[in-house]
């Protein structure tokens, strides 16, 4: 097995259900123009708030994707 070279690029997903939600929609929209992604970290999380309550999630989140030989 070959060693593999990766770049972290930053993203904020955002939903109105949950930041797990926000997580995914982030990756999802990524997928369509990035390949080879292998993972993410959560690097922050954040919400607004409205009539006391979770309006909008936002996470930030670091992907990993390889890059092609």
């Amino acid at each position: 097995m070959g060693s593999h070279i990766y770049k972290k690029l930053e993203l904020v997903g955002t939903s109105s259900e949950s930041s797990d939600k926000a997580v995914e929609n982030a990756l999802a929209h990524a997928s369509n123009t990035i390949r080879n992604m292998d993972w993410f970290e959560v690097v922050e999380t954040r919400g607004h708030v409205q009539d006391g309550k979770v309006a909008h999630w936002q996470v930030v989140i670091k992907v990993g994707f390889r890059l092609e030989d």
